[in-house]
């Protein structure tokens, strides 16, 4: 189900019970990618749908075929293929026409000169959008769109930032590790608005599934599946971190007292992270944009032809 390679010395690092963990390094792909999307967009492949406003899926399918290493899994459960199209779109380098995204002038900008800056950019402009929430791509989880139940989603990135930002860089840190940290962090990182709210969250049924019967459990399975869907969906496909991981179904047992969860075979394709690492780039967006143009990681090559 996974893709990557991770090597011995790497695999004994991160080592999981739920099965083969695998390494992905994702720098020095990242702005190839940024790039291969740009193009999808400039050559009118980028659509959307005009209620969702999400990618379509033929639009995923075309992103993923065009990742330099294809998405992280190959089983229909997209990431960076998801993230790239609604990355470059709340990153201002493309703009809706009709159902399809075109360039503006700072993604033409971009296309023609790609930089390391460009990502760390589309970081922080992503950390300030309003237009999406990341919450809902844990689709298990239901009642979402009931008025007044979610928290702020800016304010939810911005503490997940954090605690990257606290984060050693080069150094690996489990995910159950750091989503303890995000738990005790103050200011602490909060979904729900109200104990009403959490209670009209719900998995499978309404009543008998609310996660306000979860208890101690419950912001694992909400703040901590959010958490790890930003870590896994944003922050490594913009090549922030390196990311560890095995096959999400059985990866974690913690909503399994739910009722109807039995049905699940994981609460969110999340659940296979196993570990983060801010990697090189990571560490520039997140301590120091200044050093992103001094990187010595690869930068595309482009010829008449596109991307040599």
């Amino acid at each position: 189900m996974a893709k990557g390679t991770a090597s011995v010395t790497e695999q004994r690092a991160v080592t999981a019970d739920a099965g083969p963990v695998l390494v992905r390094w994702t720098a020095p792909d990242a702005l190839s990618n940024l790039v291969s999307v740009l193009e999808l967009a400039a050559d009118g492949q980028v659509r959307y749908s005009a209620s969702t406003r999400r990618p379509t899926a033929a639009t995923v399918k075309l992103v993923e075929d065009a990742l330099v290493a294809g998405d992280f899994y190959d089983s229909g459960e997209p990431i960076a293929a998801f993230a790239w199209p609604l990355l470059i779109q709340v990153g201002g380098l493309a703009r809706p026409a009709s159902n399809q995204l075109e360039l503006s002038p700072r993604g033409r900008a971009v296309l023609a000169r790609p930089s390391y800056e460009a990502l760390g950019a589309l970081w922080a402009r992503w950390l300030r959008s309003v237009s999406t929430d990341e919450l809902a791509r844990i689709e298990a989880i239901k009642g979402q769109r009931k008025p007044g139940a979610l928290t702020s989603a800016t304010t939810r990135r911005a503490a997940v930032a954090a605690a990257l930002a606290a984060l050693q860089p080069g150094a690996w840190t489990g995910a159950g590790k750091l989503l303890r940290s995000l738990r005790a962090q103050q200011p602490p990182l909060v979904a729900t608005r109200s104990l009403r709210a959490l209670w009209q969250l719900y998995v499978v049924d309404s009543y008998f599934g609310s996660l306000g019967h979860a208890g101690s459990r419950t912001w694992d399975l909400i703040e901590g599946r959010y958490a790890l869907c930003v870590l896994f969906e944003y922050a490594a496909t913009l090549g922030l971190i390196d990311v560890a991981y095995t096959d999400p179904r059985g990866a974690r047992d913690d909503y399994r007292a739910l009722w109807g969860a039995d049905q699940l075979s994981c609460l969110s394709r999340y659940d296979g992270l196993s570990a983060i690492r801010v990697n090189e780039l990571g560490a520039a967006v997140l301590h120091d944009p200044e050093a992103l143009r001094r990187l010595g990681l690869p930068v595309p090559r482009r010829g008449a032809n596109g991307i040599l």
